[in-house]
């Protein structure tokens, strides 16, 4: 559902290039429009818009009586609304959409819906508290698994470590979960929650520092015992949030 004919038509375009076998059962250029198209053709995946004539795509999430269907963003924000959407794993993909980028949403929201295992509610809950700037959002983020979304509290994560594309995310229980985000995604995410990033491969929760080795960077433990590099670059930042 979008506001502009021409991203509507390209986007149908390439649905039908990648997936012969989808049906399109509808269009619309208005949050009215919408609703009403989406009550009357229960689609099982939306392409929403986030603005539509200055109004939002949350509003037509917010009228539907259900959430028995996946929702793909589309969007010409960067920066923070991006995030956000990564934050709580809901598929989005940036104006001028990238084929092959369409086409890996589109399989994950079928494979959802094959498999059954619908969050949309529980995300577009984090997506619109993010996206409100509303310090006050949940402690929790959406990490993506194999089976679906874990929900993590951030006072639970002890550190993050990036292994390439990946990152190992420790928690308070001795758990460890790997995930497809880049440890910067991580970074951006946990911003203003008590998180530092001492190396390059490392981010803390500085609620778990357990105490501080003098060093040229210096060394921090963590309540679970691992004891992490501070890069000397880093070692000035992470001393002055102690001062006073």
């Amino acid at each position: 559902m979008d506001d502009e004919y021409h991203s509507r038509k390209v986007l149908i375009n390439m649905l039908g290039h990648y997936f012969s076998d989808i049906e399109i059962s509808g269009e619309a250029s208005s949050v009215d429009e919408a609703i009403e198209g989406i009550q009357r053709l229960h689609p099982q995946v939306i392409f929403l818009d986030v603005q539509m004539n200055g109004q939002t795509g949350f509003e037509v999430l917010d009228s539907l009586p259900g959430t028995d269907h996946e929702v793909i963003f589309t969007t010409a924000y960067h920066e923070f609304a991006v995030r956000a959407f990564r934050y709580s794993a809901i598929d989005y993909l940036i104006k001028p959409i990238d084929p092959p980028e369409l086409e890996s949403a589109t399989r994950k929201a079928i494979r959802k819906l094959h498999l059954q295992q619908s969050h949309t509610a529980g995300q577009l809950k984090l997506l619109r508290q993010q996206m409100s700037g509303d310090q006050k959002f949940s402690d929790k983020i959406a990490i993506p698994t194999p089976e679906g979304l874990l929900f993590i509290s951030t006072t639970d994560i002890i550190y993050c470590q990036g292994q390439g594309n990946y990152t190992e995310i420790f928690l308070l229980n001795g758990q460890k979960i790997t995930s497809s985000h880049t440890l910067r995604a991580y970074e951006d995410m946990l911003t203003g929650r008590h998180f530092f990033r001492t190396h390059k491969s490392f981010l803390i929760n500085l609620q778990h520092i357990e105490s501080y080795r003098k060093g040229e960077g210096g060394n921090v433990v963590m309540s679970n015992g691992r004891e992490i590099e501070i890069a000397r670059r880093n070692k000035t930042g992470f001393l002055n949030l102690f001062k006073g």
